[in-house]
């Protein structure tokens, strides 16, 4: 593949994941606070629940918290990394590719970890659209990430 051809890959793979992380910030940032507004109530006149959890969602079941929590923090490192993308793909050199490849590297491991969440959450069942929509969205970004990253890894390599 020729370099045009690998950047123009590039480019459109970290526009769809920049989309695709918004997606799941706001899918998350909802579920986060409708958790807050609706979880366990505690104060002076309150006991603990006998199997309380302070990641626990009213939606959705036992894996749903530690999900969109890590969900959370993989969509803020992958959009953020995507601002290292952006700084590569606009100068395509060797120089800027370690810091574009690190951001989605470790952005991708996130992304991955909130998968495995993401998977045990469609195994345990009982969870509503916008859970399996967020789901659906980390499954295909685990893909697309890894292959950004294949994607501007390859300009390291052709031009040595």
């Amino acid at each position: 593949m020729a370099a045009g051809q690998l950047k123009s890959v590039a480019s459109l793979l970290l526009v769809l994941n920049f989309c695709m992380y918004v997606v799941i910030l706001g899918i998350g940032g909802w579920a986060m606070n409708r958790a807050i507004d609706h979880g366990f109530i505690i104060g002076p006149d309150f006991s603990l629940p006998a199997h309380f959890s302070p990641i626990y969602f009213p939606m959705g079941n036992a894996a749903t918290g530690f999900f969109v929590t890590f969900a959370l923090i993989a969509g803020v490192v992958g959009a953020a990394s995507i601002l290292a993308g952006v700084n590569h793909i606009r100068s395509w050199t060797v120089e800027s590719l370690p810091a574009a490849a690190t951001a989605g590297i470790i952005a991708w491991t996130l992304t991955v970890l909130a998968m495995g969440f993401a998977c045990k959450e469609i195994q345990l069942e009982l969870r509503n659209a916008k859970l399996r929509t967020m789901e659906a969205f980390l499954i295909i970004l685990s893909a697309t990430q890894l292959i950004y990253i294949a994607a501007i890894h390859s300009v390291g390599s052709s031009r040595r």
